[in-house]
């Protein structure tokens, strides 16, 4: 590993599992200072790798301000925020959709980001620095999920306007957008409802329109997304920003 991120203040959200637990891995092994923030007391277990956990509800925007806050006390600066919030909590057609649900989906995956956003903002425009990465999805075009493909829209939206705003003044905003990507299975599931029989065929159908739609014809590894989002957040990156990259075989989403 180099030390891309040797002199960083890091803080990355939906750090309990999956590409947000290994970007937390791979930033401190590549010399950032760690916040790493999650709904989840499991978030807590990254604690042993020199990190600092908080645990918030990032669908509050009075949560996001204090866990900035609280990373700027203890390690004075903000360099870098990963926003990776969000996630499919219903696979379905959209009219079988309930208005409750698809608020939810909205809530989860677009209104972390945009609060998380704003609340770090502060931070690094007093410095004149700071990378952001957001974490989006290929499923702005696909099936069975159209709530959450509307919110990863919104996440990619923000991306590009926020860049506008912010780049002459320091502050580069940027987003990956995985496409299927293979990972351990969740310890806590998004949504604790057992899928019926007919919710199945649901989720297969995505799986199948996923594989089809990669050229490589396969699911990502941890690895892949990280890769792409480490870059993006570090110096390397230095002339990018206002840009959604995807990570996906070939799936331009």
């Amino acid at each position: 590993m180099n030390n891309r991120f040797s002199d960083k203040v890091a803080l990355v959200t939906g750090a309990a599992q999956g590409i947000g637990r290994a970007v937390c891995w791979r930033l401190r092994a590549e010399g950032a200072q760690v916040v790493a923030v999650d709904r989840s007391e499991l978030v807590h277990e990254l604690a042993g790798e020199g990190m600092l956990t908080l645990t918030a509800d990032l669908e509050q925007h009075a949560e996001c301000t204090r866990i900035m806050g609280q990373a700027v006390d203890r390690f004075g600066q903000l360099d870098v925020l990963v926003n990776n919030v969000g996630g499919t909590l219903w696979a379905k057609p959209f009219e079988h959709y309930q208005a409750e649900q698809i608020e939810a989906e909205v809530r989860r995956s677009l209104f972390p980001t945009l609060w998380c956003c704003h609340a770090a903002l502060p931070y690094m425009l007093a410095r004149e620095q700071g990378a952001i990465v957001n974490v989006s999805s290929i499923a702005t075009r696909g099936i069975n999920r159209v709530p959450y493909g509307a919110a990863k829209g919104g996440v990619n939206a923000l991306t590009a306007c926020l860049a506008f705003e912010t780049a002459e003044r320091g502050i580069r905003v940027n987003a990956t957008a995985p496409g299927g990507t293979e990972a351990p299975p969740r310890r806590i599931p998004r949504n604790s409802e057992e899928q019926t029989a007919e919710e199945k065929v649901w989720y297969q159908q995505i799986v199948d329109q996923t594989l089809d739609s990669s050229l490589m014809k396969r699911y990502g590894t941890l690895d892949e997304q990280v890769g792409a989002i480490l870059f993006l957040a570090s110096d390397e990156a230095s002339y990018i920003t206002g840009v959604t990259i995807p990570v996906g075989g070939g799936d331009l989403g």
